[in-house]
């Protein structure tokens, strides 16, 4: 079975322990098995996101943090994960929840709430960033069937990308193993890589979603439908060029700093989605958000997903990269 035979035959998600058996599906099948970005085939593995995404986002969401801490653990020379396991990836950071780690010999001692846990009640695994005595951050592998740790109901309240369960987890004397050293996750070449994969699954959800508006302007060639198409179609080829763009550049120089290309590529496809998200909704009015499910769950979904970018402040920073730069925009 290739990705594309599983999306065709996999329709519809309406919890997450649904979302959780479709990724244990997934990774049985060896569909997680993704290029590592700088492979060569940073492409490919876009292209994959980009599918998921297309398909459900909430299993995107799933699949993209799963793909993402193999990826980290393999990055980071960590011992390979248990056959058939699932991860979750939780990196945030608010200051109302916050990991400690201590050391017990080989392994790490975890105390404390983490926030944003996609899928935490359905992974085998997280890969989660804690803190240290010296307060260091540290990236720690957890078993998650064990006493100390608690998947709450609290923090999600989202209507939209709902399934994904992003709730709090409590560690409360759990275990887990150090994956690098401290600094690490963020100092890594695929800290910035990784976050362009994340506009890869934006980008493929706008893109089913003009599909939606492709499909009804070759039934009807309604002038001001087809207007709203070529806009689309401008904003998708716009985030197209940036993705492959990046992938090229990864792959040339898989070990380089990729922070601003990587703030230009989120930049750029959360514009041009937004984009797709206004044109498809105002030319096809109200009959898809109410009739077709597809349709209306990918519009509920996106804007959520989308806002794990950090809008202003995102934009802010990498004005800060473009500042003091003169002679960058020169063809």
């Amino acid at each position: 079975m290739d990705l594309h035979d599983f999306l065709h035959h996999h329709l519809g998600y309406p919890d997450t322990p649904a979302l959780g058996r479709a990724l244990g599906t997934l990774v049985e099948s060896g569909l997680d098995q993704l290029p590592r970005p700088g492979s060569g085939q940073t492409l490919q593995r876009f292209s994959r996101l980009a599918q998921v995404g297309g398909h459900d986002l909430g299993l995107c969401k799933l699949f993209e943090g799963h793909t993402d801490a193999l990826a980290i653990i393999a990055e980071l020379d960590s011992p390979l994960p248990p056959v058939g396991s699932t991860w979750g990836m939780w990196a945030a950071e608010p200051p109302t929840a916050r990991v400690r780690v201590r050391r017990d010999g080989q392994r790490l001692v975890l105390e404390g709430r983490k926030a944003w846990c996609s899928g935490a009640a359905v992974v085998s695994h997280g890969l989660l960033t804690a803190w240290d005595d010296e307060d260091r951050q540290q990236l720690v592998a957890v078993p998650m069937e064990q006493p100390g740790v608690t998947v709450t109901g609290d923090g999600w309240q989202a209507v939209g990308m709902a399934a994904t369960g992003s709730v709090e987890v409590l560690f409360d004397r759990a275990t887990g193993l150090a994956v690098g050293g401290p600094g690490d996750y963020l100092e890594r070449a695929g800290f910035w890589q990784g976050g362009i994969g994340i506009a890869a699954c934006w980008y493929g959800a706008a893109q089913r979603l003009a599909e939606a508006l492709r499909e009804h302007c070759a039934r009807s060639k309604e002038p001001h439908a087809l207007a709203h198409l070529g806009a689309v179609d401008s904003a998708l080829h716009s985030a197209a060029c940036v993705l492959r763009n990046s992938a090229v550049h990864i792959d040339r120089q898989p070990k380089a700093n990729a922070q601003r290309l990587a703030q230009q590529a989120r930049a750029c496809v959360e514009d041009s989605v937004e984009q797709v998200v206004r044109h498809v909704g105002r030319a096809l009015g109200a009959g898809p958000y109410c009739k077709d499910p597809h349709f209306a769950q990918l519009m509920a979904d996106l804007p959520v997903y989308v806002r794990q970018s950090h809008a202003e402040r995102d934009l802010a920073a990498l004005g800060q990269h473009v500042a003091d730069t003169t002679g960058q925009w020169q063809l």
